[in-house]
């Protein structure tokens, strides 16, 4: 099988995630917002062990220029930073996810809707550099970026609701959204057509995306909680997400 058709199989796979706000309809608001926090803390620990356990080691070691992969992780980092600033993008993965105050901002729909496409787009980036680094990372990335989408894409179906969409426009919008990880993992194959040396390059980029996306939007959402015996349980999944990626280093 070809790394395009594992792939494209992988962001398949993770686009289908976005159907799953569908599920969160007979849930009680007080069991998803436990749901929630142990989601985050493990999309946490995964996000961040695949960046720095997967993603980061293959770049150094196949890029000739190592400082070349330490700007385009800051440079992944800062793009991030710019898509939250000046598209007011923010993914709002917390326990507030589904409170009044959401319910009143009607234009979300559409911001939501357009900043979680282009979210989508570089997770397809990602998984395509990381299938054509090794398939090993590629099952590594998908795992850690379905992970992420399953609070992300809970929380986008509950403001689309809030916003005024139908359930079932939210839904199809949402999983259209989800599409356009194929645009990415169709560019993460045309720039690696252009040089083989871009893959580990492209990878480094991510993994500063998925560095911001862990410590800037996911972690101060757990800071929120209260309580001794909830941080407790937040650093033990955090850790259980990163074990993870640890244990997937056996099929490389």
């Amino acid at each position: 099988m070809t790394p395009l058709i594992q792939g494209a199989l992988a962001v398949g796979a993770v686009s289908l995630v976005s159907l799953i706000g569908i599920t969160t309809l007979s849930l009680k608001q007080d069991f998803l917002k436990r749901a929630l926090f142990l989601l985050i803390s493990l999309a946490a620990g995964a996000l961040l062990g695949d960046a720095f356990i997967h993603l980061l080691p293959e770049a150094f070691e196949e890029a000739s220029d190592p400082l070349t992969v330490s700007l385009l992780v800051l440079a992944g980092i800062l793009t991030f930073f710019v898509l939250e600033k000046f598209l007011h993008w923010h993914h709002s993965h917390g326990e507030d996810e589904f409170s009044a105050e959401h319910a009143r901002i009607h234009p979300v729909g559409h911001l939501v809707l357009v900043s979680d496409g282009v979210h989508n787009l570089v997770d397809g980036l990602a998984i395509g550099a990381a299938f054509l680094v090794s398939p090993e990372v590629g099952i590594a990335t998908a795992i850690a970026i379905a992970l992420h989408e399953i609070p992300q894409e809970i929380g986008d179906f509950g403001l689309l609701i809030h916003a005024g969409f139908s359930r079932t426009k939210a839904l199809l919008l949402n999983f259209a959204s989800a599409l356009t990880a194929f645009l990415g993992l169709g560019l993460a194959f045309w720039l690696s057509s252009l040089g083989e040396s871009l893959a580990p390059l492209i990878a480094a980029f991510a993994a500063g995306n998925f560095i911001y996306i862990a410590l800037a939007d996911l972690v101060p959402e757990l800071q929120k909680a209260k309580g001794g015996g909830r941080s407790v349980l937040q650093f033990v999944v955090i850790v259980i997400g990163l074990a993870a990626m640890v244990m997937l280093l056996g099929l490389e």
